[in-house]
């Protein structure tokens, strides 16, 4: 067993991904358990841009352990070891939301407002400190046995305010099934991007997978970016809430106050929450312009079917249409596809603006956990140029 910073002994590999390895882990100091993630380190960078990755790594870290929130993981220390980055956590004795949909399937409209709820809370928190989660997807959202506290974990691509970004130009590292268009196609982005994700996850976690799951890259960023957005049917009296989330133009996007009221009325009440009003734009800013909208800024209200009434129920089985359709881009999808297909290491954001210079590169990978235990981090999916 390795002992790093002459305190923490790794005793268990819980999980593997993108944004490096998990161990279960005990601080020999205090007695306790917790949780280790070790970063990755790319022995082909030079010395200089390792400390670079390095000092960039640690400062977004060391944002995180700023925040405190009951349902944000704890971040108990940040140290270096034989010039490893370490980030010490507290140790969730639970699986995550993914395990759960894997081994006992969907959770009912309930126990999703629930979850959601927690959710915008540590979102909120999160959002009000500068740092942008960027990855939320179930995998990265931890239950905790016995208690089944909602906790939000891995920052490890967080956007904090002020810092560099863990990230270089050109390329988009993350989880395409729960990353919001203005991301994908490399418009600045804001809290509403990770409410969007909330929107997927909230699916997700109602129907066992993101509305945008499909076979391919390419299939995923046509869905996410222009395809007919089709919440599943078992949203039920949530669908207000997930059209609201997953509402391409983040000007018209819920906001995080307005979705908590809305699950908090369908939670006490079991009725299904009032759509906001036609020409709801909460996060309209007059500051710096996103770039070219990703919907069309007049129509969208008349693109969409009618929402519930506030006290009737869905149909069983009822599978809203899609609310919001984009053919103009028709030939940028078949680019996008193609490049997909062929296996162009191109990254999302420069295929979305027509960039790119095709010359290959790896393919987008992704690595699954190699248990279902308590961990800490999960894998993200990345296309590089």
């Amino acid at each position: 067993m390795r002992v790093i910073a002459g305190r923490y002994r790794l005793e268990e590999r819980l999980g593997r991904g993108g944004m490096g390895v998990v161990w279960r882990a005990t601080d020999q100091l205090l007695g306790r358990g917790v949780a280790v993630k070790e970063l990755p380190y790319d022995e082909t960078l030079s010395a200089a841009e390792a400390r670079r990755q390095r000092d960039r790594t640690l400062r977004e870290a060391r944002a995180v352990a700023q925040l405190s929130h009951p349902h944000i993981i704890v971040v108990h220390d940040v140290v270096e070891h034989e010039d490893r980055p370490y980030i010490v956590m507290e140790l969730i004795e639970g699986g995550s939301l993914a395990d759960r949909l894997a081994t006992s399937g969907p959770v009912d409209a309930a126990e999703a407002a629930r979850i959601a709820i927690a959710l915008l809370g540590a979102l909120r928190a999160a959002h009000a400190s500068g740092v942008l989660h960027r990855d939320l997807k179930p995998d990265n959202v931890l239950l905790e046995t016995g208690t089944d506290r909602v906790v939000l974990t891995d920052f490890g691509i967080a956007q904090v305010q002020g810092a560099p970004t863990l990230t270089e130009n050109g390329s988009f590292v993350g989880s395409p099934e729960y990353t919001a268009p203005e991301r994908m196609s490399g418009a600045r982005t804001g809290p509403e991007s990770d409410l969007w994700s909330l929107g997927a996850l909230l699916c997700a976690a109602l129907s066992g997978e993101s509305p945008f799951h499909r076979d391919s890259l390419g299939g995923i960023l046509h869905a996410v970016v222009v395809g007919d957005i089709q919440p599943p049917a078992q949203a039920g009296p949530l669908l207000p809430v997930v059209r609201g989330l997953l509402e391409r133009d983040p000007d018209r996007r819920l906001d995080a106050d307005r979705a908590e009221r809305m699950l908090r009325a369908f939670r006490d009440t079991g009725r299904t929450p009032q759509a906001p009003p036609p020409g709801y734009a909460p996060t309209v800013r007059d500051d710096a312009p996103r770039g070219r909208p990703l919907a069309p800024p007049q129509d969208i209200a008349d693109r969409q079917p009618p929402g519930p009434a506030a006290d009737g129920p869905v149909p069983d089985g009822q599978r809203e249409e899609s609310f919001l359709r984009q053919p103009t881009r028709r030939v940028l999808v078949a680019a996008l596809l193609v490049a997909a297909m062929a296996g162009a290491g191109v990254s999302a954001a420069a295929l979305l603006r027509g960039e790119g210079d095709g010359d290959g590169g790896p393919t987008p990978t992704s690595s699954a956990p190699e248990t279902p235990a308590t961990r800490s981090a999960s894998p993200s999916t990345s296309a590089h140029r």
